[in-house]
């Protein structure tokens, strides 16, 4: 038995296990993917911390966060994490993430989009994947052990405490079972249910929201999605909001600019859809910049561009589109990542812990998972009891969920099923919703769970079998598009990332918190 079960290898999950390590126990990571692969390396921008070099405060900084949370910001976990943000960023230097420098030599920091001041501190723009590298460099040295290629299928929950958790081995489809005394979910967002709508990968496909949802864990504001106003047109991959933060211009096909660019990204992926609505031409303009300072600041985005779409950023303008970015909501945690189920904790996009509310401040991300993932690592009390190493229900239930899902007649093809809900979910659950688009959202979800036991596999192959895993993907993708559906339905209002055509205010009856439990197989909701 371990004394933690990591479940993700991104940032958060990293940065838990090193401290962990480091701390003497036996900490194991089990990730889908590998660790160089996780969504962590998609955050390009910059990481937020005030680091004393200007004339920014950190009362500045957990202003601009709260101000982006719409009231739903828990001002104590706000002002912890922007009190430590200098701190984290000394200990990421300190293992080596190369941060790119001014001429005095000290950290280098850019604007983002809503921020009072330049304090995001950045690695050109491949800051999260130098971080990411950084941490399993480090994670490595130590001895961490880690089983990749592995997804999570469920929570083992005894008398309202975790004991661990069943997975199933990609490589060779067996189940099996890993008991922890405290798991750590670390599993990344859900903004992959945009299907081909989203800069997230493909991997990202919320399977530890669901798995804890489907054992009586809490979720949290899951209607919250951020959408970032700049993805490449037709492509949906990732154009950093450095590019605005170094003087980018959102224009139209003439031009013209139309929209403040450093205006929040809710507000600014709103105005560029509607353009695109009224079908109009929207544009990311860098030409005025020179070759120079955006091969030297963005080399990433220049070669990205150059590759998906045969354009030069110096010389032409680049089309875009809002894209699935973030989700602020996931499962409920509280400022020390507790969840409401004894020894299980969730670190990262796939939980909420009230930092980022109704909508998450740009370069806030990074920081948070670093923040909370090593102070979870550094404080969490792991007990001397060695529990009970047997089998429980969850193993035979799965083992014998995968045994059917191969016996199974595949009649209906969930890869067009797949197709329709990310579609339907960008054009009805995306940045304008109302009443009646997501009840037509709703009603195709409730037929997608009707034809689950219609939706089996053509491949019968055991070794490496993705259909297999995409089956089981979709299934969870399905579970959580009708939590966001119904989250939205239930918030009669317009705030933060949230915008309703037929309720565009924010109404103060709503500044809580929207709570999602499973009750015997029936979603509950409150607002607290």
């Amino acid at each position: 038995m371990y004394d933690a079960l990591i479940i993700g290898n991104g940032g958060a999950g990293l940065s838990c296990a090193i401290s962990l390590k480091k701390r003497g126990y036996n900490v194991i990571i089990l990730s889908k993917t590998h660790a160089t692969a996780s969504q962590t390396s998609q955050a390009q921008g910059g990481i937020n911390a005030v680091l004393g070099n200007s004339n920014d405060t950190v009362i500045n900084h957990i202003d601009d966060t709260l101000k982006s949370a719409h009231q739903l910001g828990d001002k104590d976990a706000i002002s912890f994490m922007c009190g430590e943000a200098a701190k984290t960023i000394e200990w990421l230097d300190s293992l080596g993430v190369p941060f790119s420098r001014d001429k005095s030599s000290n950290i280098a920091q850019r604007q983002m989009g809503g921020a009072s001041d330049k304090r995001a501190c950045y690695s050109s723009d491949y800051t999260g994947l130098k971080i990411l590298h950084s941490l399993f460099d480090t994670a490595l040295s130590l001895g961490i052990e880690f089983i990749d290629e592995s997804m999570l299928l469920s929570l083992i929950i005894e008398n309202e405490e975790i004991k661990g958790v069943t997975s199933l081995d990609i490589k060779t489809s067996q189940v099996s079972q890993i008991l922890a005394k405290n798991t750590i979910l670390a599993t990344g967002g859900y903004g992959g249910v945009y299907h081909n709508f989203s800069t997230n990968s493909s991997a990202t496909t919320s399977d530890g929201i669901v798995a804890a949802l489907n054992k009586g864990v809490e979720l949290e504001n899951m209607e919250f999605v951020q959408f970032h106003p700049t993805s490449l047109k037709d492509k949906f991959i990732l154009i950093s909001e450095s590019a605005r933060g170094e003087g980018g211009y959102l224009v139209t096909k003439d031009g013209k600019r139309f929209v403040d660019e450093l205006l929040p990204r809710d507000i600014v992926a709103r105005e560029l859809y509607k353009k695109i609505d009224n079908e109009e031409e929207v544009f990311l303009d860098l030409r005025h910049l020179g070759l120079e300072k955006i091969v030297h600041l963005m080399p990433q985005e220049y070669k990205l561009c150059f590759q998906f779409t045969g354009l030069k950023m110096d010389k032409e303008l680049i089309p875009i589109i809002p894209a699935s970015h973030y989700t602020m909501g996931g499962i409920k945690v509280n400022q020390e990542s507790r969840t409401n189920i004894k020894s299980l904790y969730a670190i990262g996009e796939c939980c909420s812990n009230g930092i980022h509310g109704a909508n998450r401040l740009g370069g806030n991300s990074l920081l948070e998972i670093i923040t909370f993932g090593k102070h979870l690592g550094d404080n969490i009390c792991i007990s001397d009891n060695e529990g009970k190493n047997i089998e429980y229900p969850e193993f035979l239930e799965d083992k014998d969920m995968i045994d059917k899902l191969y016996s199974m007649d595949n009649t209906i093809d969930f890869y067009k099923s797949k197709e329709t809900l990310g579609k339907m979910m960008f054009k009805n659950v995306g940045l304008f919703k109302c009443e009646n688009k997501l009840n037509k959202a709703n009603h195709l979800i409730e037929q997608y769970k009707k034809n689950f036991k219609f939706m089996g596999i053509d491949d019968k192959n055991k070794i490496y079998n993705t259909n297999l895993k995409e089956l089981l993907e979709f299934k969870n993708m399905v579970l959580c598009a009708e939590v966001i559906i119904q989250s939205a339905l239930n918030r009669k209002e317009s705030r933060g990332a949230h915008y309703r055509d037929d309720y565009p205010k924010e109404n103060n009856t709503f500044s809580k918190n929207t709570i999602i439990k499973k009750v015997k197989d029936t979603l509950a909701m409150e607002l607290r």
